[in-house]
């Protein structure tokens, strides 16, 4: 990921190539113009940021202003970072359906959306996502996302142990087979035989 070292979105757009800078400007026009109130535009991570101001929302998980939109310029494409709608399947879900819809081709990881030139992109999708999305309705994600995150890795609650299952008593050996006792008559008239051959 390429990272810029500029502090403001005006020192950012200007270290961009002519092409890409137009291309950006354009894109973050588009933000700029459907952000609900209560959002901020800054730098995060070396990319332009629109995000919640600490001063409203501190608790976030790594101490950075929680980040709605970020738009970059990469090595080999742009990038525009959909937060809100990564965090909310339905919404993505509306998302592709309207990009499918206005007859482009979506290349989008879990929030990023990569695009090569403005025409890849539906801006008028783009706005409305991003116009969708209030400052409450963003934070209820955030403190929604947290909450699985604190449980998912333990939590102040920790998860109780399912109990041991019993191990089953070990088979009884069989007993061994008992060899057949002859009758008491068998016995007397093999003792005969025996006796009488002797005799003989």
């Amino acid at each position: 990921m390429v990272s810029s070292k500029a502090d403001t979105p005006r020192e950012y757009l200007a270290s961009l190539p002519e092409e890409r800078r137009d291309a950006i400007a354009v894109v973050r026009s588009v933000i700029l113009d459907n952000l609900p109130a209560g959002f901020e535009e800054g730098m995060q991570f070396g990319m332009l940021s629109d995000q919640v101001p600490l001063a409203v929302y501190p608790h976030t998980y790594n101490q950075q202003a929680a980040s709605i939109a970020c738009l970059a310029s990469q090595k080999g494409y742009m990038s525009l970072y959909l937060m809100g709608v990564y965090a909310d399947p339905t919404r993505r879900r509306r998302f592709e359906q309207a990009f499918k819809k206005a007859g482009k081709k979506l290349d989008m990881g879990k929030s990023c959306v990569r695009f090569k030139r403005v025409e890849d992109l539906p801006l008028n999708v783009i706005g409305d996502t991003i116009g969708s999305i209030s400052v409450d309705d963003y934070l209820r994600l955030i403190k929604k996302a947290d909450a699985l995150r604190k449980s998912g890795s333990g939590g102040a609650k920790a998860k109780a142990k399912a109990p041991a299952k019993a191990k089953p008593a070990p088979r009884k050996a069989a007993p061994a087979a008992r060899k057949p006792v002859a009758s008491r008559k068998l016995r007397n008239a093999s003792a005969a035989k025996v006796r009488g051959a002797r005799r003989s």
